[in-house]
């Protein structure tokens, strides 16, 4: 690494020479955004909502893939938990592969995968085919949302850097909205294999301009080169370094805790929960699932404007949302009838929309946690906490489902021993993350005198909600 700049202080009344040369950070120029900026984010950000379709597709055909794969409840679930695994594993792979290849490869990569993954699922034969082709597919899935944070970083000022990861969420679960608004009644009407191999021309409609027009930064704002250091000693430090930060532990726990109701929920459990337990039609569990989708995408922005005005408001926000959900939860598996009343189903439908912007609070934890050569990795640590407590509960529903003969209130039981575990953790870390994040303020702004007047980089820091500082890997 070379060394940094450095400035010499005026010399003194008397003094024969400079005074001793100050360290001074190196001058980063924000990019300048606009027209140009908006276009090409737009490209990526369609890979990624091509993703969320692809990924949540399975949400709505849970009860025909039974029938095509003649598979019980757990065999079911290892469909998503396969490729929910798949996507955990592959975040820090994939947030290292962004800092040294760069957007726009892994991005078409991820494109090409998850396409090839439809379409194999499409036209899989046989479950086991059926579960390589879900594996092949959320590999694919894995390489988007970060690559689309670091487009967002890469082309905006710093100070729409955590805007555009915002907005990049909410056109992700627009994504979530398609696949239950489109291509469910599509495959009620088509079939299996039209629905799912005519979704996947999607894939090849975005790889188009994402191959001919993509690029990872505007002209002249190039990063700068990675560190020399080989790539074992690359991954290990910035895997190490992060992971020591106690902001990537609470963010990582944050994520765990709050997401993973909604996504077992909208990613294979729901539909079944809805029409086998509670007796509703597929059209009226459909359209609580879009309720879900819309509750997040509304909410969304809320909680960026709570959280963008006082950031002391996270934890307290997070620990809310848990608490929330835990309730409505309670009262619709306690509830005396055999069928909870649609007001009450209606409500949880309502409280699951708030799990994806609360899991957005995991990154501003995370990130003001880390420099930016460290972000695409702090963002993929913090990006697997929800995904392995979702893995884990699709597996523990579909397994105490067989167990039980279809008792979905045991089964649904297993959430909240999962939102315990991550409320304790949270509550372990916060003193600990806060300060040092305190910390990391005071030593940001205590510039010496002698290079107040230089223009310092942007810090990195959380999402829209926290107000400050770009938002990316």
């Amino acid at each position: 690494m070379s060394s940094a700049p450095t400035v010499s202080g005026p010399a003194g009344p008397g003094s024969t020479g400079s005074a001793p040369a100050l360290p001074v950070a190196p001058v980063f120029r924000d990019p300048p955004g606009g027209r140009k900026a908006v276009l090409v984010w737009s490209i990526g950000v369609a890979v990624y909502f091509v993703a969320v379709i692809f990924r949540t597709s399975l949400g709505v055909a849970g009860l025909e893939a039974a029938d095509r794969f003649h598979v019980n409840a757990s065999a079911l679930s290892t469909f998503s938990l396969l490729q929910l695994l798949v996507y955990a594993g592959m975040q820090i792979p994939v947030g290292l592969m962004v800092d040294r290849l760069g957007t726009k490869k892994v991005l078409t990569l991820g494109a090409v995968l998850f396409t090839a993954g439809q379409i194999g699922f499409a036209l899989s034969p046989s479950y086991e085919m059926a579960l390589a082709a879900r594996a092949l597919l959320g590999c694919g899935d894995a390489m988007t949302f970060i690559s689309v944070l670091r487009l967002g970083t890469r082309w905006f000022p710093a100070r729409r850097g955590p805007l555009m990861a915002q907005l990049a969420g909410l056109v992700g679960m627009a994504g979530n909205l398609i696949s239950t608004l489109v291509l469910a009644p599509v495959l009620h009407g088509v079939g299996w294999v039209p629905a799912f191999a005519g979704s996947a021309v999607a894939g090849l409609v975005v790889l188009v301009p994402l191959v001919l027009f993509l690029r990872d930064h505007p002209e002249g704002h190039e990063p700068a080169p990675p560190a020399a250091a080989g790539t074992g000693g690359f991954v290990r430090r910035q895997i190490a370094d992060s992971w020591k930060e106690p902001g990537t532990k609470l963010g990582l726990w944050v994520h765990f805790t709050t997401q993973f109701p909604a996504m077992v929920f909208l990613l294979l459990w729901g539909m079944p929960f809805l029409v086998e337990a509670q007796g509703l039609s597929r059209t009226t569990a459909g359209g609580l699932l879009t309720l879900v989708v819309a509750s997040n995408m509304a909410l969304g922005l809320v909680y960026g404007q709570i959280v963008g005005r006082r950031q002391s408001s996270r934890i307290p926000l997070a620990l809310g949302t848990v608490a929330l959900t835990a309730l409505l939860w309670g009262s619709v598996l306690a509830y005396p009838g055999d069928h909870a009343p649609m007001w009450l189903l209606i409500g949880l439908c309502l409280v699951l929309g708030t799990c994806g912007p609360a899991s957005m609070i995991g990154f501003d934890f995370a990130r003001p946690a880390n420099p930016a050569e460290r972000q695409g990795t702090a963002s993929g640590i913090t990006n697997m906490g929800g995904f392995i407590a979702s893995m884990t509960t699709l597996l523990a529903v579909g397994l105490l489902l067989d167990a039980t003969g279809d008792n979905y209130r045991i089964a649904f039981s297993s959430v909240f021993f999962l939102e315990l575990l991550g409320i304790t953790q949270i509550l372990r870390l916060r003193r600990r993350a806060l300060a040092r994040e305190r910390e990391r303020e005071r030593d940001r702004t205590g510039v010496p005198v002698a290079v107040a007047s230089v223009a310092l980089p942007p810090q990195p820091a959380g999402p829209v909600m926290s107000g400050a500082g770009p938002a990316g890997a």
